[in-house]
């Protein structure tokens, strides 16, 4: 075989690689996700937004809740058995409000009992479908979000606070167009949330939450940690089944030259004869 019979060779296989690992890394998933329905005897939808491995011109691709994912949530949901449970696995940045709440509303109405897995995070649109959920399941550093509307660039809370803040005379015609779209953007999420909560919550716990989570309480990229969550009085455990996280590992993130995380990929635990020995570290420091 010649030189040029190899370039080809070794071009063809270059060009098939990513191809092949993403079919092995769909057919990995498709099992666990067939042995978490086995084992929980549910149908689990997964709603995930990495970055994209298979990026455009080196660039990855970010992802988020959009209409084409509501659609096939819909569909997912609309081939379930009315009395199945459902486990959504969700871990998203957020995205459109218009398609958050298809989905978060087809789950209100689903007549099992449905779960949301929450790994690592659901921000803003997925802290909105998880509101539908009968039970949220975080882990203990899993965090939620607030879901005050977004303006472009700008949070509808903030644009209403320039109204309490000056004269209406010196306010822009602009800005006053942007303050009327914001009070019915706050409006109309309050409203949404309260509704979403309204079957599982007393009216006035379900009003309660849903002014704090959605008219701007906290900074849109605020975390709301499991902790915090459960003092609000939403309905969280922290029973996250092994399959869930395993499942995780299964959406990499584009792969990096230089990894900017590294650790042994094993259990690590203190030995039998040191664990009663040995002094913690947060008690050997000083602070001057």
């Amino acid at each position: 075989m010649g030189m040029l019979e190899l370039f080809w060779l070794f071009f063809m296989v270059s060009a098939i690689q990513p191809i092949l690992k993403q079919k092995l890394l769909e057919s990995a998933r498709y099992r666990m996700i067939a042995r978490l329905e086995r084992r929980r005897g549910s149908r689990v939808i997964l709603l995930v937004h990495r970055q994209e491995t298979m990026s455009f011109l080196g660039f990855p691709v970010f992802r988020y809740i959009d209409v084409n994912d509501s659609e096939e949530v819909l569909r997912a949901i609309q081939l379930t058995d009315p009395e199945l449970p459902l486990d959504l696995i969700l871990h998203t940045p957020g995205g459109l409000a218009l398609a958050s709440l298809q989905i978060a509303r087809a789950l209100r109405d689903h007549k099992g009992k449905v779960t949301a897995f929450i790994p690592h995070y659901a921000m803003s649109g997925g802290t909105l479908i998880a509101l539908a959920a009968d039970e949220i399941v975080m882990c203990t550093h899993s965090v939620l979000g607030p879901v005050d509307p977004q303006l472009g660039q700008y949070p509808a809370a903030s644009i209403l606070s320039v109204l309490e803040k000056k004269p209406l005379a010196d306010i822009e015609d602009q800005t006053l167009i942007l303050a009327d779209q914001a009070r019915k953007a706050v409006s109309q999420m309050r409203e949404a949330v309260k509704d979403l909560l309204s079957d599982r919550y007393p009216p006035e716990k379900a009003d309660h939450l849903a002014r704090l989570l959605s008219e701007g309480t906290w900074t849109h990229d605020h975390p709301i940690t499991c902790r915090q969550a459960q003092e609000l009085g939403l309905a969280v455990s922290t029973t996250m089944p092994t399959e869930v996280l395993q499942l995780m590992h299964l959406f990499p993130q584009p792969v990096r030259r230089t990894p900017s995380v590294e650790y042994l990929p094993t259990p690590r635990q203190i030995p039998a004869a040191r664990r009663h020995t040995q002094v913690p570290d947060r008690q050997l420091a000083r602070f001057s």
